[in-house]
């Protein structure tokens, strides 16, 4: 009987030590939670480059819209002058048309993959310079990780956190020292 107290003893022991541990090793891992998205919307560096992808699409949007406006004044002028023009001549109107209209959306279509590639390239390598950035707010202040909350438009990595937690600041600062 005594025997087995002791036993018991030695286990809530073991197991309050190990509880203990567990703790302490809990409160020495420090991490920190960042928006990716809103440190390019929040930097200069970040906002500069939307801005410039932002011009970039709108230039091709002007090109498209001219092209569309082509397309619709070449129908107008098909339509009113239909009932006036020999059949031949209606003809090659319309195959004008075909022609220019295949060719707005072969030009639609390339628009549309340049600024997606583009959006790419800029989503690349802007993650690396936050991801650097990070790398140096954790490394300052004794971070063991930084974790991206993601959004509800990607994969939400985190599901929670206090607000304490939050370095996007911090890193949003950092990023543009390093991105002037």
């Amino acid at each position: 009987m005594k025997r087995q107290r002791v036993i018991g003893m030695l286990g809530v022991l073991a197991a309050s030590l190990w509880f203990t541990h567990a703790a302490v090793a809990a409160e020495a891992f420090k991490v920190g939670v960042m928006d990716q998205q809103a440190v390019m919307e929040k930097s200069t560096a970040g906002k500069r480059a939307l801005e410039e992808m932002k011009s970039y699409s709108l230039t091709r949007q002007k090109i498209v819209n001219a092209d569309d406006q082509e397309l619709k004044d070449l129908e107008l002028s098909m339509q009113d002058s239909s009932s006036k023009l020999s059949e031949a001549m209606k003809q090659e109107k319309q195959e004008q048309f075909r022609t220019k209209l295949e060719a707005y959306q072969r030009r639609l279509a390339d628009f549309n993959r340049e600024v997606q590639q583009k959006q790419r390239e800029m989503v690349t390598e802007y993650a690396k310079k936050i991801a650097a950035a990070a790398q140096v707010v954790a490394q300052k202040e004794g971070f063991h990780a930084i974790l991206d909350k993601g959004s509800d438009a990607m994969v939400r990595i985190v599901l929670y956190h206090q607000p304490a937690l939050d370095v996007t600041d911090r890193i949003v600062k950092e990023f543009d020292s390093q991105n002037k």
